[in-house]
């Protein structure tokens, strides 16, 4: 949706976990030599001043990741993202947020590639003077699911897709389900991550299932739910991600890192954490 901006948004908890989970993602990618292909069907802007109008209107990073910054008893994981998001800011002082391309960016190689998609033109544009000039980057203001077909599978076999659309319009959760659906059978051996709101949507809730279903014999998902949502039922309390064909070290990671997130973003005395997978 072209009035969606990420911006409103950069920071928050939902961005620490999706965030973290993708780091860990492509952390386990660089162990083996050979390149692999990064493709974000919702790229964003890249990266997000805190400073901005945008941010500063609901302040969400302050409950995300500013909950975690500055902060000496973090997990391993937790100062790994930390310090990517340090060397973004290039200081100690959080002054700008990192979207998924500016993540997978930093972890990417020589031999490693980004495709990155974004239609809100202004976004696009941001995204674009950011990192379409890098080698093995490519950025293309155009319809991430549609431009995912052309992309899989990648020339090593060697991938990861992030789906994270805005989830305004109930039919974006029909269009992910579709799009991994076509995904997963032009590169059945790639690593798909699916980011979905904790909202009050029946779609959302359903979303989980209808991703269970369509997985093959390996997956995980991993759900983090920090707050209220109001009386009328609006807001995000918290997210979750689905991952198809995650690395064999995801679980056991996120089986310490949810709890201590949990306890770190909480912002009522509930909430929780779920881990599940599906293994060979």
């Amino acid at each position: 949706m072209l009035a969606y901006r990420h911006a409103f948004h950069a920071g928050n908890h939902g961005d620490v976990l999706k965030h973290i989970v993708l780091m860990l993602v492509l952390r386990y990618m660089n162990q083996k030599e050979k390149g692999w292909r990064f493709v974000d069907t919702h790229a964003g802007a890249g990266g997000y001043s805190l400073h901005s109008t945008y941010a500063k209107k609901n302040a969400e990073f302050n409950e995300g990741v500013g909950r975690l910054w500055g902060r000496t008893d973090v997990p391993p994981a937790v100062a790994d993202y930390l310090d990517l998001i340090r060397q973004f800011n290039g200081s100690n002082t959080l002054k700008q947020y990192p979207g998924s391309p500016a993540i997978a960016n930093a972890l990417c190689r020589e031999q490693d590639q980004l495709r990155l998609f974004e239609m809100h033109p202004t976004d696009y544009r941001v995204l674009a003077s950011y990192l379409a000039e890098e080698p093995g980057v490519e950025v293309k203001m155009s319809d991430g699911f549609e431009g995912l077909k052309s992309r899989l599978p990648p020339p090593t076999r060697r991938g990861v897709v992030l789906m994270d659309p805005s989830y305004e319009l109930d039919r974006d959760y029909s269009a992910v389900v579709a799009a991994l659906r076509d995904g997963m059978q032009r590169f059945a051996d790639g690593t798909f991550m699916v980011w979905y709101p904790v909202v009050g949507k029946l779609p959302a809730v359903q979303l989980p299932k209808r991703l269970k279903a369509l997985a093959p014999k390996r997956w995980v998902h991993a759900r983090l739910t920090v707050q209220k949502l109001d009386a009328r039922g609006f807001g995000m309390a918290g997210s979750g991600v689905f991952i198809i064909n995650p690395p064999h070290t995801l679980h056991a990671e996120l089986n310490t890192l949810l709890p201590w997130l949990h306890e770190a973003l909480k912002q009522f005395d509930g909430g929780g954490w779920v881990l599940e997978q599906k293994a060979d």
